[in-house]
């Protein structure tokens, strides 16, 4: 599943279909599966999972482990006991979820485990409802996550060597450990708490660039209190690197190859063969078209919004024939609404914002997003950066491949034109005197997987040319679109009335009222370009007209009785209103 950065810039798109089960939806499949219910064995608990044969035990009794993903991070807390019981009706016994650095510590040593992050809530209700958890805490966890996880502020160090023993790394890793580990064991099985097995990182095997990396997080581990089984997961051609000893090495695939069964089990024989993940599915590429596939191959179990698909019926039949006692009834799903569109009343362009973002920053050349000097010297992680600087003559305007990922140019405010990556060249108009070139670049996203996680920095990474000459004295402003830059824009008071010409790029904003109870609906934006939504000041995610995906998930939970807030930034046009509907549009299909 190597990816590129063109992957990259576009895997927000299908992680929200999979935002439930990610790319492994059937994600941990024994080939035995187990008549052991979790509360059965909550007291007086003497030895926990092992793989010392060819079965997995549980209190020296044979267990079989029947499992799959559901990340607390991708679903509205409010929400977390709605999914797992649906994954327990299904016929599941065992929770896995990663644990993303890059949320838990955004700045450096500033940890957040609270609300959306509360992993340990989280654990306590997979215990309260009998499910056993395999965690992943990674440090690195790809999970078609940003940068795979890993927090951003990582490279602002010029020298950085991700996922290796460099010390800048190592150093980092231990201390989000500290801080993580600590609310980890607790929950352990010996503790009586739900996790029976920890993955020591993830798919090391396919990057592998430093033989002793794998020993440095296993006793990272170990060292501060993990004491369950250990785990690793790699496809076919990762197991040959990426083992550690005293883990069981696990497999990956997306569909079952009984010869990669057999290579698991010479490498590792007399020990239970399992599959870490099992891919059910893929993401989709702006400008393409959505992947369908039949669902006896493919497809999540668990829609974004937490509906029953065609797999999910057809995985309870199938785990059905493993338990002796009927399954729970499926809870019913949540109401969905088409509520009244909304119409824009109010707008500010994006060069009024600026007054509401943090002070702007002098410099001689371009600087990335991730070494600007802002979030306490963290840098910049997500978002667009505005660069800005004085030219005197038209001509040739040559990004030289700087840009990262994708650019609206702009003279004294009008626009000229896009960068990317297959457009490097512009034309600017000639002109009197001096005017500013404005250059607005958006972070598309970092790639989560591959061999090039070192070079994932953002904004502009080197100089761009005028005429052949290179453009020097910058200013830059971040425009990283976080609650705090949110928040300071729903209270500003320059916001203006439609009655006045909006320019672009701008931020729009509207009310719609919601009559009884909050459901969940999907916001749908024709005659809209390319840009952010927020509902009640929380960031919905990117849409783009050339899709293929053509609506925003809502959560009910996010909304409230009465008036709700809407706001979008746009980027060059838009439509006097917003809609909604009550089920989503994932645009075109094709086969896989």
């Amino acid at each position: 599943m190597e990816s590129s950065s063109v992957f990259g810039v576009r895997l927000s798109l299908k992680q929200r279909y999979f935002l439930l089960l990610c790319i492994a939806a059937a994600g941990i499949i024994a080939y035995r599966f187990s008549r052991n219910h979790p509360e059965a064995k909550r007291m007086n608990r003497v030895e926990g999972l092992r793989a010392n044969s060819s079965q997995f035990t549980l209190e020296r009794k044979p267990f079989h482990i029947l499992g799959g993903s559901i990340h607390y991070f991708r679903v509205p807390r409010a929400y977390w006991e709605d999914r797992l019981l649906k994954m327990k009706a299904c016929g599941l016994n065992t929770l896995t979820t990663y644990v993303p650095w890059n949320l838990h510590e955004l700045e450096r040593g500033v940890f957040k485990f609270e609300d959306q992050l509360d992993l340990e809530a989280y654990l306590r209700l997979a215990a309260s409802l009998g499910l056993w958890v395999i965690l992943r805490p990674g440090p690195y966890i790809c999970a078609e996550w940003d940068l795979g996880g890993l927090p951003s502020w990582l490279l602002r160090d010029p020298q950085m060597k991700l996922r290796t023993t460099y010390s800048g790394f190592t150093d980092a890793v231990n201390s989000f450990f500290d801080q993580l580990i600590k609310k980890v064991v607790p929950h352990q099985y010996s503790k009586g708490g739900p996790i029976i097995a920890v993955q020591v990182e993830n798919e090391y095997g396919s990057y592998a660039m430093d033989e002793n990396y794998m020993p440095f997080i296993k006793e990272a581990l170990l060292s501060r209190g993990i004491t369950e089984l250990l785990l690793t997961s790699d496809n076919k051609d990762g197991l040959k690197l990426g083992g550690v000893k005293g883990a069981l090495e696990t497999i990956n695939f997306q569909k079952l190859n009984p010869e990669e069964i057999k290579y698991l089990d010479e490498i590792q024989p007399q020990k239970p063969k399992m599959v870490m993940e099992y891919w059910s599915g893929w993401f989709d590429l702006w400008g393409d078209l959505h992947h369908v596939f039949a669902a006896e191959d493919y497809d999540a179990p668990l829609s974004e919004a937490g509906d029953y698909t065609t797999k999910y019926h057809l995985l309870r039949n199938l785990f059905s024939h493993y338990h002796t006692q009927p399954l729970p009834e499926p809870p019913s799903v949540h109401e969905q609404r088409a509520y009244q569109p909304a119409v824009i009343q109010q707008h500010m362009s994006l060069w009024d914002s600026l007054r509401l973002t943090d002070k702007p920053f002098k410099s001689e050349r371009p600087v990335n997003m991730e070494n600007l000097p802002v979030n306490n010297n963290n840098g910049q992680s997500y978002g667009y950066t505005l660069y800005e600087t004085t030219i005197t003559s038209g001509g040739a305007l040559n990004s030289q491949n700087s840009v990262r990922d994708r650019a609206l140019v702009f003279v004294d405010k009008h626009f000229v034109g896009v960068f990317d990556y297959t457009v490097q060249e512009l034309a600017v108009p000639d002109g009197k005197g001096r005017r500013t070139l404005s250059i607005l670049v958006e972070n598309c996203g970092r790639v989560n997987y591959g061999k090039t996680l070192d070079e994932q920095r953002k904004g502009l990474v080197g100089d761009i040319l005028l005429n052949k000459q290179l453009l020097r004295d910058f200013i830059i402003h971040s425009v990283d679109m976080k609650p705090a830059f949110v928040n300071r824009l729903e209270s500003s008071a320059h916001w203006l009335s439609m009655r006045q010409q909006p320019s672009f790029p701008g931020f729009f904003r509207a009310k719609f009222y919601v009559n009884g109870s909050p459901r969940d609906t999907f916001i749908k934006l024709p005659g809209w370009g390319k840009g952010v939504v927020f509902i009640n000041g929380k960031n919905l995610g990117r849409y783009w007209s050339i899709g293929p995906q053509q609506t925003l998930y809502v959560p009910g939970p996010w909304l409230h009785k009465g008036d709700n807030q809407v706001m979008v930034f746009e980027e060059q046009e838009m439509d006097g209103k917003i809609q909604f509907a009550s089920s989503p549009d994932y645009g075109m299909t094709v086969d896989v």
